[in-house]
């Protein structure tokens, strides 16, 4: 029997560790598992070169609880440890590092999270025990050792009657954390963790139909059938999937197996995804995984399954900020890979050089996919749009090198159901949708009911329009704008009336003289009577509609720029709705206005208002119950 104090110089070091992440310090588990796991497949390997003479046999992690000791057992099966070994790895290497570690971050409020990635690994298991025991057999022909430590820096290490090979941690948990002696808390930890260990994990057992047992089936006198029950065995609950998806080749996989894993990954989501990404690299670093597209709704909420990250298949965290672009963040998925450092802060990891390959890598996988999805089958993709558009147009914004890969597949609808590139839609509009000063004008609407009449008057002139509803949408149109050739303009229909959108020619004759326009203005002005509407008197087509609202290109777009967070609008207040209200002179209803006494003119221009109001949604409450009212008195 060998007795000993653990070199200590941080004073009080297992208090520190218990209280350092209190919060997450259900990773315990994680890493006892982690460390078997390491053992086990060690062990594996050795066997393989011809190191360790012994069968690996059935190999797994075992979980067990004992409320009465009030323990909590993890064995494994794996290379074990001599006393010597016990004495360097666990007396020595890993109490130093979990040392360092505590004395590097014990101040560091920023920091809290990390404690398993620090390797601090065995030591994590006093955050929940104050007693812990190690009962360990070498594959070595040596005897087995048995350690002991109650939480301060003494320790015992005796030999032990241990006859099989791996080693038990037996955790003696504390007063303050017997949640871990439930079997539901313990077994929510193992699928959070390790439902994708790479070595079977057993916790407890399950009772399944015996396969050697074919219940009989008898007539009774009457000839009524009776089977009798399946006769049933005791087996071993293995709670994880040391095989899953992302760790095999894609030629091994079929769609249905795709499908299979993304169920598996979220048994509570009850939508498909719409395709997927697998990805494979070993150079110039190590990376597996599958990412799936799925069915999005128009906003740009985070949704709840995130993308988990692996390393070596156990879950890290669903935090993937730093090593997947933000825009891919709405993806769903598996990433695992051992190259990226899990134990520095986000700021680290967004300055680390191989964290941004990686980043760069997923970026270039996924446009590629969505690339080969576009020339595959551009039909599909077309079907697909409205349930992807966000996330590339969001990709499209904020990487640049997304954005050039994108330009090629990303989608215009039109209100004609009809999809266009950029580059198509070009050359499809810039013969009919030229001004005169050589601006090309893309005309697009946000809602087709809506904005119907507008839509109504610039197809009427052989325009496309199209369809742009994304929240995002706003700050990706300024994009296009400045990184084409050319003049290009976005407009949307109700910016203006048509004409104005895009002007062809300035010789448009007004029915109203310049005199009568400068009578007539302050005449409206006064019948309106609200500061949000400037109105303007445009010669149009004497068909067109009298009075038409329209919301000034600019100022709408800088609204929505500033409602969804970006185009610097932030902090400068909520700003004003801003209307032009645009009386149509050549309109017969216009010149009889003009023509009217006062009474009959305000009652003309209420009227003329407010179905200008009501085709752009803006007509609500007393000021709609009264159009309703003068309507039907009208009608009389």
């Amino acid at each position: 029997m060998s007795k000993g104090n653990i070199n200590v110089s941080v004073e009080n070091i297992f208090p520190l560790i218990k209280k350092f992440l209190y919060s997450d310090h259900e990773i315990f588990l994680r890493e006892l598992i982690s460390n078997g796991t390491d053992a086990t497949t060690k062990l594996k390997h050795l066997i393989s070169i011809g190191e360790a003479k012994t069968e690996l046999g059935d190999a797994k992690i075992e979980i067990s609880i004992d409320k009465d000791a009030k323990t909590l057992t993890i064995k494994d099966q794996g290379l074990g440890m001599t006393a010597d070994e016990v004495e360097k790895y666990i007396n020595q290497i890993a109490f130093s590092g979990a040392e360092e570690f505590l004395d590097k971050y014990k101040d560091d409020k920023n920091e809290t999270g990390v404690i398993g990635h620090f390797g601090l690994g065995f030591y994590s298991a006093f955050m929940v025990a104050d007693k812990v025991e190690i009962i360990t057999k070498s594959f070595k022909d040596e005897p087995a050792a048995h350690w002991t430590c109650d939480g301060s820096p003494e320790y015992t290490l005796v030999e032990h009657d241990k006859s099989d090979r791996g080693t038990e941690i037996i955790l003696h948990i504390a007063e303050d954390s017997t949640e871990f002696l439930e079997e539901g808390k313990i077994r929510g930890l193992l699928t959070k963790y390790n439902r994708f260990n790479q070595v079977p994990i057993k916790f407890g057992t399950k009772k399944v139909n015996d396969p050697t047992h074919e219940p009989k089936t008898t007539k009774d006198k009457d000839g009524k059938e009776t089977t009798e029950p399946h006769r049933q065995i005791e087996v071993d609950d293995i709670i994880n999937n040391t095989d899953p998806a992302w760790t095999k080749k894609p030629a091994d996989l079929e769609k249905e197996d795709y499908a299979n894993f993304y169920r598996e990954l979220y048994p509570m989501q009850f939508e498909e995804s719409l395709f997927h990404i697998h990805l494979n690299v070993d150079y110039p670093f190590n990376l597996t995984g599958i990412l799936f597209f799925p069915k999005l709704s128009q906003n740009l909420d985070m949704q709840k399954d995130k993308i988990q990250l692996y390393q070596n298949q156990v879950f890290v965290t669903d935090n993937v900020e730093g090593i997947v672009p933000d825009f891919l963040q709405m993806l769903k998925g598996v990433i695992d890979s051992p190259d990226i450092p899990l134990n520095v802060s986000r700021s680290y990891l967004q300055a680390d050089g191989a964290v941004k390959k990686i980043s760069g890598y997923i970026t270039k996988k996924v446009a590629d996919k969505l690339s080969s999805l576009f020339k595959k089958d551009r039909e599909d993709f077309e079907k697909k749009w409205n349930d992807i558009k966000v996330i590339i147009e969001y990709g499209m914004l904020s990487e640049d090198k997304f954005f050039d890969k994108a330009k090629k597949f990303a989608l215009y609808p039109t209100v004609a159901d009809t999809f266009f590139t950029f580059d198509e839609l070009i050359e499809k509009t810039k013969d009919a949708q030229t001004d005169k000063d050589g601006n090309h004008v893309i005309l697009y609407a946000a809602n087709k009911d809506a904005q119907h009449s507008y839509i109504q008057d610039a197809t009427a002139k052989g325009y496309e329009v199209l369809i742009l509803d994304s929240p995002i949408i706003s700050h990706l149109m300024q994009k296009l704008e400045t990184s084409g050739e050319g003049k290009i303009k976005f407009s949307r229909v109700d910016a203006d009336h048509i004409d104005n959108l895009i002007k062809k020619d300035d010789n448009v004759i007004s029915k109203l003289s310049d005199e009568e326009k400068e009578k007539l203005k302050p005449v409206i002005e006064g019948a309106v009577n609200n500061s949000a509407y400037t109105v303007q008197l445009e010669a149009m087509d004497s068909a067109s509609s009298p009075f038409i609202i329209t919301v000034p290109e600019f100022m709408r777009r800088m609204k929505e720029m500033q409602a969804s967070g970006g185009g610097g609008m932030m902090g400068m207040g909520n700003m004003p709705d801003m209307y032009n209200l645009v009386v149509n002179t050549n309109s017969p209803l216009v010149s009889e206005i003009l023509a009217a006494d006062e009474d009959k003119q305000k009652g003309l221009i209420s009227q003329a208002f407010d179905l200008a109001k009501l085709s752009q949604n803006l007509l609500h409450g007393e000021e709609l119950t009264n159009f309703i009212k003068r309507s039907y008195e009208l009608i009389k």
